[in-house]
């Protein structure tokens, strides 16, 4: 039997053809409703949901990239990181600034920037939001990075007026990362002890890159670009967040083509699966994350009472002291992460490894035990005192596979010294709320941090975060003091550096948390996505300028609107 007869063509041919191919991609791309570069579909898998795309009130990393591209800044951090003084930041809702005297900073606002149902962004917006922000009835987690700042004030309808206590280095950092600014005349009429549940949260109207489009609960979030914007039209088309239960289900739907990014891949694992992934890209950037197992200082949803374990600062040093860190990330990381010297991710100038800590010592913390008077009993072994067994309870959000695994290694290297653990899995959203209200004995978080420790260490470990990003009720003056003299910045570099040295050792001598990792991230992305870069405290804060160009769109990105 002859083989069938293979059909030739010429190479004019063959280009013809090849034309032909992109042009036919470009008029689809056309009908669709882009042209150029400015088009395509971008999935974003993510584990967990938004609470609320409420600036003031963002709580989790997919909360703070969805709202990202909802609000501007009045200035944007650069690609430098840099936190100290004005420069390499990048105009935003601001287009130019000044310093009037030394504790007050003026800012001229870009008169081309709108608001997306068509209101101009003005000075009063400004305004509006610093007081929305400071407010105790809105209670957001950014109030600490804002304390330095005594009054903003609106000198004319594009002219605000910042000014602070007292000068110190990361005035303008503080003036313009926290403050996301809000759209006063939608936001005035809603009372501000009601923002939480307030529909504005699911159904935003910003003034950044991307629309709203709609979110499906427990599915996806979508966001479309705005061809109106005033610092250029985004290059995507459309940007969504397909939810997933966990991370390893996010990374499959990632392998099989279903979705073209994802923020972290976690550990080498994933990283060595996705590699093998020929549409996929991995990004390497420095880490602006790291976790701890924490214990609650209060009672369990009491704040006014010292918890009946925690609450004795000898107990929780035995149980830091009980815990092997390395042995615990070699086991879930491999190398893709460090154990950090404090609450302190990679991407922080401050990391020093010569930071003392306590040390892995499972003798001295049984030793410790029983000289508290907690000793083993003779059916189970879980020390008991007058009664009372070391019993407790660690919380973990269903959707981390990381901090599950942490939390079944923890409750094993714990019965070894007597104590007894267990786990409460719950949904991030309750993780949140139980969090937040102090309904727990113990949690591993996991802290995307600022680029500066000074904001975020006082968010999080010092009075000012208390009933709001502090979970743990940890309160010290003397730490206090110490992070306010670091955040001075007196006595240059080197001297601030000594001066975060001993207020993290302050903090882990008072043990109110073991330091469990500070991961080195790997983002991945589909090939097809040009122009990726990538900013270690933000990884989304480029997107608007990431592009997919016609000859690489695939059906995904051919859908009717």
């Amino acid at each position: 039997m002859r083989a069938p007869h293979a059909v030739r063509t010429s190479p004019s041919a063959t280009v013809r053809l090849a034309v032909l191919g992109v042009l036919l991609l470009v008029a689809c791309a056309r009908r669709e409703g882009c042209t150029g570069d400015y088009c395509g579909t971008l999935v974003i898998a993510t584990a967990g949901e938004p609470q609320s795309l409420l600036p003031p009130l963002l709580t989790a990393a997919v909360d703070q990239a969805v709202s990202d591209q909802l609000f501007l800044r009045l200035a944007d951090i650069g690609r430098s990181t840099n936190t100290v003084g004005d420069e390499d930041f990048q105009p935003q809702l601001a287009e130019r600034w000044e310093w009037a005297d030394s504790v007050t900073l003026v800012f001229h606002l870009d008169p081309r920037a709108r608001w997306q149902d068509g209101r101009a962004v003005t000075a009063t917006d400004v305004a509006f939001s610093f007081d929305a922000y400071n407010d105790p009835a809105v209670n957001s987690p950014f109030r600490a990075g804002v304390r330095a700042i005594s009054a903003v004030t609106a000198r004319d309808s594009l002219t605000a007026v910042f000014r602070f206590r007292k000068r110190y280095p990361e005035m303008f950092f503080d003036a313009v990362f926290h403050l996301r600014v809000l759209p006063a005349h939608l936001l005035r009429p809603i009372p501000r002890d009601q923002w939480s549940s307030a529909a504005f949260g699911r159904k935003p109207v910003g003034d950044g890159p991307y629309r709203f489009v709609s979110w499906k609960a427990g599915e996806q979030l979508e966001l479309a670009a705005d061809s109106t914007f005033f610092l250029g039209r985004p290059h995507l088309r459309r940007v969504i967040w397909r939810f997933t239960p966990d991370l390893q289900v996010a990374v499959t739907q990632l392998v099989a083509d279903q979705a073209d990014a994802i923020e972290v891949l976690g550990p080498p694992d994933n990283v060595k699966r996705v590699r093998a992934v020929p549409q996929l890209t991995l990004y390497p950037y420095r880490g602006a994350t790291y976790g701890y197992l924490g214990f609650n200082l209060a009672a369990n949803g009491d704040s006014s009472r010292p918890h009946p374990l925690f609450g004795d600062r000898e107990l929780r040093r035995a149980l830091v002291m009980a815990v092997d860190r390395e042995r615990l990330l070699q086991n879930v990381w491999g190398d893709a992460a460090k154990v950090p010297p404090g609450p302190e991710p990679q991407l922080w100038w401050i990391w020093d490894p010569e930071t003392r800590v306590l040390p892995h010592d499972t003798a001295q913390a049984s030793r410790l035990l029983t000289r508290l008077g907690w000793r083993p009993s003779d059916h189970d072994g879980v020390r008991e005192r007058r009664g009372n067994r070391l019993a407790f309870r660690i919380m973990v959000p269903t959707t981390s596979a990381i901090r599950r695994q942490y939390a079944r290694l923890l409750q094993e290297q714990y019965r070894a010294i007597g104590a007894e653990v267990e786990l409460d899995e719950v949904e991030p959203s309750v993780f949140l709320q139980r969090a937040s209200a102090g309904r727990f004995d113990a949690l591993i978080a996991a802290w995307n941090a600022d680029p500066t420790p000074a904001s975020s260490i006082a968010q999080t470990w010092t009075r000012e975060g208390v009933g709001r990003s502090n979970y743990l009720r940890y309160l010290n003056p003397a730490f206090d003091g110490l992070v306010e003299r670091a955040s001075s910045g007196k006595g240059g570099r080197a001297a601030t550096q000594r001066a975060w040295r001993q207020a993290i050792e302050l903090l882990n001598q008072d043990a109110p948390a073991v330091f469990l990792y500070a991961s080195e991230n790997v983002a991945a992305v589909h090939r097809r996505v040009a122009d990726v870069t990538i900013r270690p405290d933000s990884w989304l804060a480029l997107l608007r300028t990431w592009r997919i160009p016609a000859e690489r769109l695939i059906d995904r990105d051919r859908v009717e609107r």
